[in-house]
């Protein structure tokens, strides 16, 4: 067990590499990005819960600053359940050399790295524990060959367990992305996301909510389909503005299902910045 620190027992070998140190409040855990990558700004997308289109907004965020000019790629964190291929139409398998993995790169230059890019098939099922997972993710970080990136989007499983704490432990995480819905756990759905963010010491970006509304392609007329938005109520509260608002697009689940989501310009989230 660790001796306590006490002015009797202090000397400067003792103390250190203690965590109560001047300047060393916590721990650092953050693991060593791949030597021949660079990345300037790490962005989680993240949720209370499932089924609000984290994955949706994650490379609607990618589409817009890659149009932008930047140079942009997405982690895709959610490894029982990954999308972002499929809506970029990327199949495997990645390339992979002795310097290590190297992302595959969506029409519009996005670089994407999952797990379905390293399975036998797209198809294929990940039945693996806890630990396994989050090894998973940190080699996305320290293994593929990213290069020199703007900023890199982390799409994040729902809610808040493992592989959110994984990556908010292990790497630089700027900022975070809450992605709700308009319906009645939304309070339920931004806090939880909200209150893990501020544990952990992440600053919060903004939220998007996601599902809105549907623009009546006959009248024009919004429908609020998930019942009447609360999210600025919610934002205004807890101090951060709402980033967008994004409608009902039913085009945009055609593009997923053909894999063209990089066609997208979708001009419903605001500008990130940080």
């Amino acid at each position: 067990m660790a001796k306590e620190c006490s002015n009797s027992s202090c000397s400067k070998e003792s103390c250190e590499g203690c965590p109560s140190k001047a300047g060393q409040g916590k721990p650092d855990f953050h693991i060593d990005l791949n030597a021949d990558s660079s990345i300037k700004h790490v962005i989680g997308v993240v949720s209370g819960k499932g089924g609000v289109g984290k994955s949706m907004v994650t490379a609607s965020l990618a589409n817009q600053k890659a149009k932008e000019g930047y140079k942009v790629g997405i982690l895709d964190a959610d490894i029982t359940g990954p999308s972002i291929p499929k809506m970029y139409g990327l199949k495997g398998p990645a390339n992979v050399d002795d310097k290590g993995v190297y992302p595959a790169v969506a029409a519009n230059g996005v670089k994407v790295m999952s797990i379905n890019l390293l399975l036998p098939g797209e198809e294929e099922p990940v039945i693996w524990r806890g630990p396994v997972i989050a090894g998973t993710v940190k080699q996305f970080w320290t293994d593929v060959i990213w290069g020199d990136l703007d900023y890199l989007f982390v799409d994040m499983p729902p809610g808040t367990g493992d592989v959110p704490l994984t990556v908010f432990q292990s790497l630089p995480v700027d900022g975070v992305v809450i992605v709700s819905s308009p319906q009645d756990l939304v309070r339920m759905i931004v806090m939880k996301a909200y209150k893990m963010a501020q544990m952990m010491s992440v600053p919060v970006l903004g939220i998007v909510e996601n599902y809105s509304y549907l623009v009546c392609p006959d009248c024009g007329r919004k429908l609020s389909i998930f019942g009447e938005s609360h999210i600025d109520e919610i934002a205004a509260e807890i101090g951060v503005p709402v980033l967008g608002k994004m409608p009902i697009h039913p085009e945009f689940a055609e593009l997923v299902d053909e894999g063209r989501f990089a066609e997208v310009d979708n001009t419903d989230i605001a500008k990130i910045n940080i």
